[in-house]
């Protein structure tokens, strides 16, 4: 599903439980990375005013490269986030494409600095990450990478997934990490 991010977030009290399910079922850590997320707002919009936020700008940097992200976040009948549309592309230069941003006037809002550790699994249509945010714990994101025929098919296959895994994880986060760090619920 090209353009389309289908995850689901909880926090994770016991991510070694995790990781020994997903080893039996032939799933591969990649190598632990660093990510620095730096979140952007628009001026020609805020995307902090309306009471959810749909739509996050951020410039990633890791240990391989940069990129450039724009999500636009669906909501379901409840308010809550069921998918995005996601746009994401390799930035050569960061510091350039900060610098541009800036002499637009869009202005930094927050930044997420995270370790993060990548499964993969033999049939590739889910990918498992671990995150540490510094002063806010331990997270497990799942991802829908696969193509499927409808958004709902997809996020109910992912759902069956976690819940056939028999691990427990907290209670499902509906909010993204830099949500977390500006202190919004939604």
């Amino acid at each position: 599903m090209k353009y389309i991010e289908i995850e689901q977030k909880y926090p994770i009290t016991n991510p070694d439980a995790l990781r020994a399910v997903l080893t039996d079922r032939g799933g591969k850590p990649r190598p632990v990375v660093r990510q620095v997320d730096t979140y952007y707002n628009a001026p020609h919009r805020d995307f902090l005013d309306a009471p959810v936020i749909t739509e996050w700008l951020r410039i990633r940097q890791c240990d391989d490269g940069a990129s450039l992200n724009f999500k636009k976040w669906h909501l379901g009948e409840d308010g809550k986030a069921t998918h995005c549309d996601e746009y994401e592309t390799a930035v050569t230069d960061a510091e350039a494409l900060r610098r541009t941003l800036r002499h637009l006037d869009y202005t930094e809002m927050v930044t997420v600095d995270k370790a993060r550790e990548e499964w993969d699994l033999p049939d590739g249509r889910i990918v498992i990450a671990f995150d540490t945010l510094a002063g806010h714990g331990a997270f497990v994101e799942f991802e829908f990478k696969a193509d499927a025929d409808t958004v709902p098919a997809a996020i109910d296959e992912l759902t069956a997934f976690i819940s056939e895994l028999g691990v427990p994880l907290g209670d499902r986060i509906h909010r993204g990490y830099p949500h977390m760090l500006l202190g919004r619920e939604q």
